[in-house]
């Protein structure tokens, strides 16, 4: 394992002061598979005085003392640097109680999640790995280490990060460890929503999120409710080939990993049960399902705390996630006053999303092709394209003319936003050029 200098450097002074010290957890679970760390967290036999005195000369910021951990700061990258130690209970399912030090690395391990987060390796010894994490990694499976359900207890967190890593690795889940996550599942209610957002979103942009959310909704729905019902229920619709879940799973599979988007698709057509009609034939029906699904992905947001421009812009994809893009004939409409006013109300990026989110959709529906839908957004993106080659206005700051000079021009009040919105909807109708002297002109008549 190649350590950053950094690293070396903090071991190295670890072990010429007499302290056993190692590099753990997921940097060493990332190393093994091939996989560039994103942090590298050391634990040490050191207690925090001693780890105080070996890096009396370094920036240190005390980040948990009393847990055992220092941060160290080298090069300006903040390390971790932790004392072994074992947990006391943990009362509030998350933290312990009490932690106690110890100077035997297996015991530290022994606390941790999964056997794959559990391995230690140092320069001097190799690797440490009492709980056969390598072998796990090598059978692409997450397993909890011991106790499945124990571990569990300790933090419900645990439950969605076993369907992360499984997503993000595209791992299967040990038998024992999948018994014990979907029995205690309900505990997930018990965890901050800020946390549960951070393993969603990770989750929802792993390589294998389809085949996690098929295995473990009822393990979802602990987090968004309205999930639940959609598991196995028949839209009895003409236009769908697949029950209500794996329509969504499949829209979700069908978008780029990006989280918003994704978390679109997870919520797009949860109102559609709430919204549903039946006609004379039996066929299901979903007008209005838009809003409801809306109402919902607020919900979720404010539950998962997404910061408010995230809130805004999912509850917005959900609720225009299937706004007509065909003409009424059914073809693909690329008219430019129609893109000019979509992009007048959604902005370039978010319209390209909607594309994304309508290609998607429809595939998911099981009655159009992947190829066919292709070709239809290729269509969309090269009409757009070639019409914001022309800087088109679409926007209010885009036209010609400002409010300063229709109030030269006469106008008064609430008449001067009034007008402004006229020009620009004649602008983008092509009834009148973008040009002053035409937009005053419009004015005065």
């Amino acid at each position: 394992m190649t350590l950053p200098a950094p690293v070396s450097t903090l071991l190295s002074r670890l072990k010429e002061s007499g302290f056993s010290a190692y590099v753990v957890g997921g940097c060493v679970r990332d190393a093994l598979l091939g996989i560039a760390p994103h942090d590298w967290d050391i634990c040490t036999s050191a207690i925090p005085e001693q780890m105080q005195e070996v890096f009396h000369d370094l920036h240190t910021v005390e980040t948990g003392l009393k847990h055992g951990t220092l941060t160290v700061v080298v090069d300006h990258e903040p390390y971790e640097v932790t004392t072994f130690r074992v947990d006391g209970d943990y009362t509030d399912h998350r933290h312990p109680d009490s932690v106690c030090f110890v100077d035997n690395l297996t015991e530290d391990l022994a606390r941790r999640d999964f056997t794959v987060n559990a391995m230690a390796w140092s320069p001097d010894t190799g690797l440490a790995d009492p709980f056969n994490g390598q072998q796990d990694l090598a059978d692409n499976l997450i397993r909890c280490v011991g106790e499945a359900e124990k571990r569990f207890d300790e933090d419900a967190l645990r439950i969605l990060r076993a369907l992360r890593f499984a997503s993000v690795y595209d791992f299967a889940i040990e038998p024992a460890t999948s018994a014990a996550l979907r029995k205690m599942a309900p505990d997930l209610s018990r965890v901050a929503g800020e946390r549960i957002r951070e393993e969603l979103l990770k989750l929802l942009c792993g390589k294998a999120a389809g085949r996690i959310l098929r295995e473990y909704p009822e393990v979802l729905a602990e987090i968004v409710p309205e999930i639940r019902p959609m598991i196995g229920y028949d839209q009895q619709n003409h236009h769908h080939s697949y029950d209500l879940w794996e329509h969504t799973v499949r829209g979700i599979e069908g978008v780029p990993a990006e989280p918003i988007l994704r978390l679109t698709m997870l919520l797009h057509d949860t109102g559609k049960i709430a919204a549903r009609t039946t006609d004379e034939k039996g066929e299901g029906h979903y007008k209005g399902h838009q809003k409801y699904s809306e109402q919902i992905a607020r919900k979720t947001a404010e539950a998962l705390h997404l910061d408010n421009a995230s809130r805004e812009r999912l509850c917005n994809l959900v609720l225009h996630h299937d706004i007509p893009l065909r003409t009424e004939s059914g073809a693909i409409n690329t008219d430019r006053s129609f893109l000019l006013r979509r992009l007048n109300r959604f902005g370039e990026e978010d319209l390209r999303t909607l594309f994304l989110i309508h290609r998607s959709d429809r595939v998911a529906t099981g009655y159009t092709t992947q190829e066919r839908e292709d070709a239809r957004l290729k269509e969309r993106m090269a009409a757009l394209d070639a019409l914001l080659a022309e800087q088109p206005c679409f926007t209010l700051k885009d036209l010609a003319v400002n409010g300063r000079d229709l109030i030269a021009a006469g106008l008064k009040g609430k008449a001067v936003g009034e007008a402004l919105q006229a020009l620009l909807e004649a602008v983008m109708d092509g009834k009148v050029p973008n040009e002053k002297d035409a937009l005053l002109s419009e004015i005065r008549k």
